[in-house]
């Protein structure tokens, strides 16, 4: 590959591209597949889910202290990616490709491994990809940059992920809907890998053992407030892809083939709305910033409460867009300062490790989402698609509104208690 390509930040952000293409078709579409098409139960889904939170328990901080401790000729987080790549796009395949005439618990089953299959190789690919990050992009000017353009592939590919994909599954399937995004991630994700060069200097620092590693990132008390606030924001992030379906069908009372106006009504919005967000943190700084995105995030959901029909539903879609950018603007660059703290303090870099963690406690955030929509579906009567109670009207507003601004406000409340932290002549680089 041409040199000047080689760890450029757009073909690194090529690998954001790659992966959030299917992970946001599962994060939008899965409850909605398994549940309102094919009639699992919500007290089922729930239970497969809580049963793989448990696996991803073991499976995140392993494979980033894997990562961490790996040496090979290529590098610590190359042999994994390239590794993982097939071994994805098969996963991502079996969830969508159900075969025909399951019920109850042969349903369940089916659901419940190929959601672990699913979640422990994505767990390989997202810790090893954002691992690199603060490897490959030293010091805040250059990270911003990086994060910039990596946000930039990112909603682009939400866009798809969601947007899209309701085109795709009316026109092909669920199952040839799963084969195309596989494809497309292949394709992507083997470009990032192929321009990644790892530096050679993590090869002499000595190996901490797995109990020191972790020991010593349950004593950082930045990493956890920071990872925890955000963990209820991208809550929010993942329970709003998964219920706007239910939204549109059962609240705004529209076709399932205007889903895509809706969801692009936010997508869309998003991609100019980050550079005002860069605007408004840069006049901020990057804490005081993150603060307000998150309390801004938490109004902009209030108006859904009030939609009807598809207009008010793409006007409110825009208000959710402003408040989604600008969340997505910051945390990169303020996880990677966490990260070089941490280095400062013990002479190791372990980024594999604190990505793990991260990744642990954001994806922890998909059971709380799982939770509201079992708790809310049996107050108000919603069991599946097959049975939807006497009011999924209520159900849906109150899954796409109140309970997001209440998640939102929690994450702001703990965002309070992160100082920011010191300032150094590196982190002006």
């Amino acid at each position: 590959m041409n040199k000047k390509w080689m760890n450029s930040p757009f073909t690194y952000a090529l690998g954001m591209f790659a992966l959030m293409i299917p992970s946001q078709a599962f994060n939008s579409f899965y409850s909605y597949y398994y549940v309102e098409k094919l009639g699992l139960g919500v007290g089922l889904a729930t239970l497969a889910r809580t049963l793989y939170l448990i696996w991803d328990a073991v499976n995140q901080p392993i494979a980033g202290y894997l990562s961490d401790r790996t040496r090979t000729r290529f590098g610590r987080r190359k042999p994994w990616l390239y590794s993982a790549i097939p071994l994805f796009m098969a996963a991502f395949v079996m969830v969508f490709a159900v075969p025909h005439g399951l019920k109850d618990m042969d349903l369940f089953l089916w659901f419940l491994v190929s959601l672990i299959l699913y979640e422990g190789v994505a767990t390989i690919l997202w810790v090893n990809y954002g691992a690199l990050f603060p490897e490959l992009f030293r010091g805040n000017r250059i990270r911003a940059k990086a994060s910039a353009i990596q946000q930039g592939f990112q909603i682009v590919a939400i866009l798809i992920g969601s947007a899209l994909t309701p085109l795709v599954f009316d026109a092909f399937g669920f199952g040839y809907m799963a084969l195309i995004y596989a494809v497309l991630f292949g394709l992507f994700m083997l470009l990032c890998v192929m321009s990644v060069q790892e530096g050679s200097q993590a090869d002499a620092e000595p190996k901490l053992g797995l109990v020191e590693a972790f020991r010593e990132t349950l004593k950082n008390k930045e990493f956890w407030l920071f990872n925890i606030a955000n963990s209820f924001a991208q809550t929010v992030n993942g329970l709003l892809s998964s219920m706007i379906p239910f939204y549109a069908k059962y609240a705004l009372r529209i076709p399932e083939a205007q889903v895509t106006f809706l969801l692009a009504s936010i997508f869309v919005s998003v991609i100019p709305l980050v550079m005002v967000w860069y605007w408004i943190v840069n006049k901020l700084g990057a804490h005081n910033g993150w603060r307000v995105s998150l309390a801004v995030y938490a109004l902009s959901v209030v108006p859904l409460w009030f939609g009807q029909g598809l207009a008010s539903g793409i006007t409110f879609g825009i208000i959710v867009g402003f408040g989604l950018a600008g969340f997505l603007v910051t945390p990169p660059v303020l996880n990677s300062r966490i990260i070089d703290l941490d280095t400062a303090r013990t002479g190791q870099r372990r980024e594999g490790v604190y990505t793990a963690v991260s990744g642990f406690i954001t994806r922890s955030s998909g059971l709380i989402s799982a939770l509201s929509f079992w708790i809310i579906g049996m107050i108000y009567g919603y069991v599946s698609g097959d049975d939807p109670g006497p009011n999924p009207d209520l159900t849906f507003r109150v899954l796409i509104c109140v309970v997001p601004f209440c998640l939102l406000m929690v994450s702001l409340i703990i965002s309070l208690f992160l100082k920011p932290f010191s300032v150094n002549e590196d982190s002006r680089k």
